[in-house]
């Protein structure tokens, strides 16, 4: 298969597409580390280390239980390593089947299915919705990433 290379240029519809979704999704990756903290910070506690639970600037007053496990910090923690479960895989899918040149079309619906999945999966996490809606979310960004691949093979043999 050769590879154009205009379609790594912005102009390029598709890769236009995976370039917003890339970065909102890197965004995401990159942002949820923060709520983590800021809950971290509104209940002095969910700490992991032990040296965490010393005194400090930022811990001025440390407190027996900092180092236990608080459901409200470590839900924010759960929804990050999903993230790191699922949006690598998607960048680099993504970058794999733009490389691949669908329709432009297709690829948008594929494409905004994982950041729409993804965004709902969020949503369903941080409002402690059952497994079974997570489940769902995340079987549709799944798939939608699966569908990037299999398109990608399928051009490449």
């Amino acid at each position: 298969m050769n590879i154009n290379l205009a379609v790594l240029s912005l102009d390029s519809p598709v890769f236009h597409t995976y370039a917003i979704a890339a970065c909102l999704m890197i965004l995401k990756l990159m942002l949820q580390p923060w709520m983590t903290v800021a809950r971290m910070m509104k209940v002095k506690g969910g700490y992991r280390s032990p040296e965490d639970a010393k005194k400090t600037p930022l811990n001025p007053e440390p407190r027996a239980g900092q180092l236990d496990v608080d459901e409200y910090v470590d839900r924010s923690r759960r929804m990050n390593l999903n993230d790191l479960e699922s949006i690598p895989g998607f960048l680099a899918a993504g970058f794999l089947f733009v490389l691949a040149g669908p329709p432009v079309v297709f690829a948008q619906i594929v494409i905004w299915t994982f950041v729409v999945a993804r965004a709902a999966h969020f949503v369903a996490y941080v409002t402690a919705q059952v497994h079974d809606v997570r489940a769902t979310c995340w079987t549709f960004s799944s798939l939608a990433v699966l569908t990037m691949v299999i398109y990608t093979l399928i051009k490449l043999l």
